[in-house]
This record gives structure tokens, sequence and C-alpha cells, in this order.
């Protein structure tokens, strides 16, 4: 008995345990990103607080009728705004991914623009292409799309496409083309091997750029003022109630509406992300 404790001694005594300076490593970088997440949780407590505090007047913005479209249209454009904008990120985000072609630099930086342009710049640029230009025509007397939900959709379109476009380029540059090519010579079509081999190890991507679309969507304000407005029960988006409450001197509705916005995006984001992965939310 002596011998087998004398013989396990030795094999506990040569237990490795990280050094101190892991743990200071560690707790610095916890400490320098914990400002951020001090201070988004701090906004979301003092809305929170606000709102606590103001209840009665907050409640009455969001049960009226005004704030009501507007959720409604919010959700409608955003699903709408993220199934078009998936439908050219595959395409696209698969072609920057596996082609090599003269100009793709240029073409590049011109799916980058409506990332780093400013929002407004991006809704005067369509105003101008829908009322300045042939398409005035389409606009005025076939079918309208500025000051009407069309623009909603397409301010939309235009900048979530960008950001869905990019996750989707770096989602095609992680999966080996080998697979592809194997399918390939084993007599599959170029359309068999992208759907049966491609598209199937990239769904985590598709669902990450329809989160991002989708979120990105949600929160868009720049471009819907200039190009769609901000009439009341017609083009009227959750962040345009924002704006709307704050011009006329309604704080506690423009809280309540953010909080709204906040509950909205946290609760889909969560469905979708839970749904994508094998793991609790906590």
């Amino acid at each position: 008995m002596s011998e087998s404790k004398s013989h396990i001694a030795p094999q506990q005594a040569t237990s490795w345990t990280p050094p101190a300076s892991d743990a200071i490593f560690y707790w610095c970088l916890c400490i320098l990103g914990g400002f951020y997440i001090l201070l988004i949780v701090s906004m979301l407590l003092a809305d929170i607080f606000f709102v606590s505090t103001n209840l009665e007047e907050s409640y009455q913005v969001l049960v009226s009728k005004e704030v009501m479209y507007a959720t409604w249209l919010s959700l409608l454009s955003c699903c709408v705004t993220t199934v078009l904008s998936l439908w050219v990120a595959i395409p696209l985000g698969y072609l920057m991914s596996r082609i090599e072609f003269r100009g793709k630099v240029l073409l590049d930086t011109i799916l980058d623009i409506p990332i780093f342009l400013p929002p407004l710049v991006v809704g005067l640029s369509l105003l101008v292409l829908f009322r300045q230009t042939p398409l005035r025509y389409i606009d005025d007397n076939i079918f309208p799309v500025t000051l009407h939900i069309p623009a909603v959709i397409l301010a939309q379109f235009a900048v979530a496409s960008a950001f869905a476009v990019r996750t989707l380029r770096a989602t095609f540059d992680e999966i080996s083309p080998r697979c592809e090519q194997v399918a390939l010579t084993l007599g599959c079509s170029r359309w068999q091997a992208f759907s049966m081999v491609v598209f199937p190890d990239a769904w985590r991507g598709i669902l990450t750029a329809a989160t991002m679309a989708w979120a990105r969507s949600l929160g868009e304000f720049g471009p819907l003022m200039i190009f769609a407005g901000s009439t009341r029960m017609k083009t009227e988006v959750l962040p345009v109630s924002v704006y709307l409450e704050l011009s006329a001197g309604r704080i506690e509705g423009a809280v309540g509406i953010s909080l709204l916005m906040v509950f909205v995006a946290v609760l889909v984001l969560v469905l979708i992300r839970s749904s994508g992965k094998k793991q609790k939310l906590w």
C-alpha cells in the first residue's frame, strides 16, 4: 500500500498548472473588452430605467396604431430584404471567391461602396436614380417606388446586401474547392457540384449572412428618410418612428420604441443563431 502511495505521489506532483502570466494576460483582455460591454449594458439599463419611470407615456406610444403599423412594416420589409439580399449575395460571394477575372479588384471595391458611404448618400443616390433618370417614367406611371413601401425595401436592400456578400464570400473562401473538383470528375455538372457539395457546407454562413442582412435592415434610417420619406402609416418603420417621436418632443415614446427594437432584434438574432449552433443561450 505504501508503494502504491509512493507511486501516485510523483504523478500528482507533476500535474501542470498554467503560469500566473496567463491569468494576468486573460484578465487584462477581459478588463479592456469589458469597458465596451459595460457601455452597452449601461445604455440598455438607462433606457429601461427611463421607461420604467415614464411607463404610462411609453405604453401609450407603443400601443398606438402608428407604432403598430411601423412594427409590422419593419418586420415585413426586413424579411423581404433578407431574401432579396441572399438571392444576390450567394452568387456574388461564390463568384468573388472562386473565379479570377480582369477587373475583380474594381468589382470588389464597388461591392464595398454601400458599406463605407454615409447612409444619407445612399438614399440621395437612389432618389436621383429614380427621379432624375428615365426611371422616373416608371416611377410616375407604372410602378411607384419613391415615397412608397418599395422605396423602404430598396433602401434597405442597397445597404444590407453588401454585408451579406462580404459574409458569404468569406464563407466560400473557407470551403475547399477540392471536393467540388472531385464531384466534377465524377460526372457532376457545375450546378450539381455547387448545389450538392458546396451549398450544404455553406449553410451556416448563409444563416449568418441572413442574420446580418436582417439586423442591418432593421436599423436602417438614413436612406429611408431621403428615399422613402417619413410619412405616418405609409413608409414609417421603427427607426423613423423614433425620429418622429423625438421631433415632436416625446422622448418617452422614442425610448420606448428603441427598447422595442432592441427586444425584437435580440429575440430574432437569438432564435436564428441558436438554431444554427448546437449550444444554449447561457
